[in-house]
């Protein structure tokens, strides 16, 4: 076998085997609970860890909030590094979703406390929020809400 060759099977290999072996996901036991759990199939039927697979079949696999959906190129029996085993598929996946800006949370000291009502006018006034103070009850209060 030549260096950063990928170990050939002779004909077919486990489900779980495989989907670890081509780093589908980081351990043996979460692809074989992935397969019990109904998130992998194979030619569009639910796999057992144990079923075999053969090179052309379609995998698809709902792995960290996601759908992979590989189809087998090369059967492989051992975990193999990253640029082999890309090789060992094609990859049919649709693009994972924009990461959405996270919600910025104020951060306040150790130790501050709750904030106060002034504190939190404060915050209000600084993310945009103009739910403080409604125009009536501005008005009622003889302020100006035009400006």
């Amino acid at each position: 076998m030549v260096s950063g060759e990928a170990p050939q099977a002779a004909g077919s290999v486990r489900v779980d085997v495989w989907i670890w072996s081509v780093r589908l996901t980081k351990t043996r036991a979460q692809a074989a609970a992935a397969c019990r759990a109904g998130h992998v199939r194979v030619n569009g039927e639910r796999a057992k860890p144990a079923q075999n697979l053969r090179a052309g079949d379609e995998v698809r696999l709902r792995h960290a909030g996601r759908d992979r959906i590989v189809v087998v190129s090369k059967i492989v029996k051992k975990r193999v590094g990253p640029p082999v085993a890309v090789e060992c598929f094609v990859d049919n996946s649709p693009p994972p979703p924009p990461r959405e800006t996270a919600i910025q949370v104020p951060v306040r000291d150790r130790g501050a406390g709750r904030p106060t009502k002034r504190d939190r006018r404060e915050i209000e006034r600084l993310q945009g929020i103009h739910g403080a103070q409604s125009p009536q009850r501005a008005a009622r209060r003889g302020r100006d809400t035009t400006t």
